[in-house]
């Protein structure tokens, strides 16, 4: 029995197209159409439908007529997400440390004196508007 791997299909598909400016509907008619054109089969080197490509042969087991699917939607980040925000490790993306601002020495404020962050705009002690 040969059976379609849409997750293999899915995960080629997304790794090699932007998503940028698609609607959901836009994005699945888009991969309608990919997994339908001709492309070189690997094995005879004719033209087949892509979707071909992605169908494996499957032991059908007698004692279970039904095959269930793979239901599994825990979220596995690849492309440009895992290039963002860190590596997949264990199906897990990595957390970064948080971002932590360096106070510079000497930035006081005009009005009061007291230490400011280079980025303030305003004293915390006084409110001030700095320049």
């Amino acid at each position: 029995m040969k059976l379609f791997n849409g997750r293999a299909a899915t995960e080629e598909y997304m790794s090699t197209h932007s998503l940028t400016f698609s609607t959901p509907e836009m994005t699945l008619k888009k991969f309608a159409l990919w997994l339908g054109e001709q492309v070189t089969s690997p094995d005879s080197q004719e033209p087949v439908p892509r979707l071909t490509l992605f169908l494996q042969e499957k032991k059908s087991d007698p004692s279970s007529q039904i095959t269930e699917p793979d239901i599994d939607d825990t979220f596995r980040p690849s492309g440009a997400v895992t290039e963002m925000y860190g590596r997949e490790t264990a199906g897990i993306v990595e957390e970064k440390q948080p971002h932590v601002r360096q106070v510079e020495v000497g930035k006081n404020c005009i009005n009061c004196g007291a230490t400011l962050n280079i980025n303030s705009k305003f004293c915390k002690a006084c409110g001030s508007k700095q320049v």
